[in-house]
């Protein structure tokens, strides 16, 4: 697989909206190389390190092809006129949970980077949309976008190829990944693929185990309602 990224973008912590809550999730695209070390490009930043960034969260990538289903959903708000509403780094067609794969490694310019997990969506993208189960919508249709982990840091440049050269759990695609967590909940023995998944983030290998262990799924409020 190999697409041309279409947009390389980041963003400071600024005020969320009209409120006084802080949050990166407003990126702008660039247009000078840019530096991607273990935890993101240069100049990128997250408001809460608890849950955003981080090693395993270094990259968010979201496919522009959902942006049409999205403007269909809501009536074609002018957030959707540019890629960035979602909080992505890196904006691509071609590519989405369909068809990438839980470690499918990626040349990106200099830099090596490895999907680690899904999005979890939180309540920030309801403030962000102005639609007030934004999140929860983001969730149920499994739109979700993706992280990367940095394998080999390197210097990233606008029009530089994202390139797959390893595939290491193919039948793990985001798809599949996202219908067991959020549809197919409590089926065990998906649960216990997922627990032994290594390429994953542990996280979310956490939240397998548990259920394991627990016969039960994770409140999901608090994370989606704020």
């Amino acid at each position: 697989m190999k697409a041309m990224p279409l947009t390389i973008l980041t963003g400071p912590v600024a005020p969320l909206g009209d409120t006084d809550r802080l949050s990166g999730i407003a990126k702008t695209p660039v247009t000078a190389p840019l530096w991607l070390g273990a935890e993101g490009f240069a100049g990128d930043a997250q408001a809460d390190r608890r849950v955003h960034g981080g090693i395993e969260k270094a990259v968010h990538h979201y496919p522009f092809d959902h942006y049409a289903d999205w403007r269909s959903d809501l009536g074609d708000p002018p957030i959707l006129d540019h890629a960035g509403a979602f909080g992505e780094n890196i904006s691509t067609t071609g590519m989405t949970e369909e068809n990438v794969a839980v470690g499918d490694v990626f040349q990106l310019g200099d830099a090596l980077v490895q999907v680690s997990q899904g999005r979890q969506p939180c309540w920030k993208l309801n403030y962000r949309f102005g639609v007030n189960d934004m999140a929860r919508r983001v969730q149920n249709t499994g739109r979700t976008g993706w992280y990367y982990r940095v394998l080999q840091p390197g210097m990233v440049r606008v029009g530089d190829d994202l390139l797959r050269i390893d595939r290491l759990a193919p039948d793990w695609t985001l798809r599949r990944l996202w219908h067991v967590m959020y549809v197919d909940r409590l089926n065990l023995d998906l649960l216990a693929e997922i627990a032994a998944l290594d390429v994953l983030a542990d996280g979310w290998r956490r939240y397998a185990r548990r259920r394991l262990e627990s016969g039960r799924v994770e409140d999901w409020r608090p994370r989606l309602e704020g």
